[in-house]
C-alpha cells in the first residue's frame, strides 16, 4: 500500500513530528510505501532550488500513486500545501485520513465555552476550513488522537 503524508514542514517542530508519525505508520506494515515529501530532497531540500511546477508535479504524481492519504490538520490554519494535497485526492476518490489534535476542541461539552460563542472574540475553540475538511470527510474520516489515526491507518491496510 501506498501512503501519502500531508503534513506542514516548514518549522523544525513541525518537521519532528512528520518524522515520529511517518516512523509509526512505517512500524504498523514492512509493506507500506510511505511518501514523506520533506525526505524529497530534490524539491525539499531548502538550500537548493525547486520551482513551484517541479514541486507541483513532485507532490502531485506522488498524491496520485498513493492509495491512501494522511493528513496532519493543526497549525494556525490547514497548512496550504496540505490543503491542495486533500484537492487532489478527493478528486480523484483517494482514500483519506486526517489527524487534528488541537486541544482547543475539548470541552464541547462545557456550557461556558459555548456560552462565550456569543460573545465577540472569546470563541473558546478552534476553526478550520470547513471545505477543505468537507472534501477529507468525503474521502474518509478526522480523529484527534494518534492512536485512532494508526488504527485507521491498519484498518485500510486490512480493508
Amino acid at each position: 500500500m501506498n501512503i501519502y503524508f500531508a503534513g506542514p514542514m516548514f518549522a523544525t517542530a513541525d518537521l519532528l513530528y512528520n518524522d515520529y508519525l511517518v516512523k509509526k505508520i512505517r512500524e504498523l506494515d514492512d509493506s507500506l510505501e510511505v511518501y514523506l515529501p520533506q525526505e524529497n530532497g530534490a524539491i525539499n531540500d531548502k538550500t537548493a532550488y525547486a520551482d513551484s511546477k517541479m514541486i507541483a508535479l513532485a507532490d502531485t504524481e506522488k498524491v496520485l500513486e498513493s492509495d491512501l492519504l494522511v493528513a496532519v490538520l493543526d497549525g494556525l490554519t490547514i497548512d496550504p500545501g496540505v490543503a491542495s494535497e486533500i484537492g487532489v485526492a478527493y478528486a480523484k476518490n483517494i482514500p483519506m485520513i486526517g489527524l487534528y489534535t488541537d486541544t482547543r476542541q475539548q470541552g464541547a461539552d462545557n456550557t461556558k465555552k459555548i456560552d462565550a460563542l456569543n460573545t465577540v472574540g472569546e470563541n473558546q475553540f478552534h476553526y478550520l476550513n470547513l471545505y477543505t475538511v468537507g472534501l477529507l470527510k468525503l474521502n474518509g474520516s478526522i480523529v484527534s488522537d494518534e492512536q485512532d489515526f494508526l488504527t485507521l491507518i491498519e484498518k485500510q491496510l486490512n480493508a
